[in-house]
Parts: C-alpha cells; sequence; structure tokens
C-alpha cells in the first residue's frame, strides 16, 4: 500500500515536517488521541497528523509508504483504503483530497499539526472548534 503526493500537497505537509516528527493517517473513528470525535455521517474520513517522535501513538500498528515518508495508520482502517492512493491539493480551495483505486475516499481530508506550540495546529481546524 502505497501514497503519492502531488507537488502542491507534498509542500503543505513538508513545510510542518523536521526531523523528529511523525506522520499518522488517522481515521476519523473517535477511538485514539488524535481521532477527531466520531461524527454521524455515513462517509469515511480521514486526518493527517503530525506528532513529535516522542509522543504515543496507540493502535498505529501498520505504516504505508509515500513520496514524503511513512505514515503510521491503525490496522483496521486499512479496510477503508486503497493499495494505491493520491493526495491532491485543490488550490482553489486550499483542501487536501484522498483517492485511491476505487476513485474518491475523502474529499476534505484533514490535516492537523500537534506539535505547534500552545496547540495550534488543533485550534486552526475547523472540526475540532466547537
Amino acid at each position: 500500500m502505497k501514497i503519492q503526493f502531488d507537488d502542491a500537497a507534498a509542500a503543505k505537509i513538508q513545510a510542518h515536517l523536521a526531523p523528529g516528527k511523525k506522520l499518522l493517517l488517522t481515521f476519523e473513528d473517535g477511538v485514539g488521541p488524535y481521532s477527531q470525535h466520531a461524527m454521524i455521517h455515513m462517509q469515511v474520513q480521514f486526518s493527517i497528523n503530525i506528532i513529535n517522535s516522542d509522543m504515543e501513538a496507540p493502535g498505529y500498528d501498520q505504516t504505508i509508504t509515500s513520496n514524503i515518508g511513512d505514515f503510521l495508520v491503525k490496522g483496521y482502517s486499512m479496510d477503508s483504503l486503497d493499495e494505491n492512493m493520491v493526495v491532491h491539493l485543490n488550490a482553489n480551495l486550499g483542501t487536501l483530497s484522498l483517492s485511491g483505486d476505487g476513485g474518491l475516499i475523502d474529499d476534505n481530508l484533514g490535516f492537523i499539526d500537534f506539535t505547534e506550540p500552545n496547540n495550534a495546529g488543533l485550534k486552526e481546524n475547523p472540526a475540532r472548534l466547537s
């Protein structure tokens, strides 16, 4: 299983990467410290998360390779993913989308950098505001 980031999407994520950080592809099911609350909807929802390498990631027991680095994922969430996936940045909206061999997986892929000071990465995510 692999993910290919287009140039614009890669640049957006890589601006937050540095040695000592890990990438997560989080299935938004409300399970674990990096998952948003499980919303009542019928669509699959994922987010890209960046954490420090000393932060625990319980349940993230599988790895997916990408052109910007390896992603840790919850093994059971791989059922909702495809063997070959692409992340695209919509420049007009500033949003990320995740698609695979079978088509669109998530048209509004979230992005949260949990390493930003004062939880800025969390506060700037509209899905977390309530």
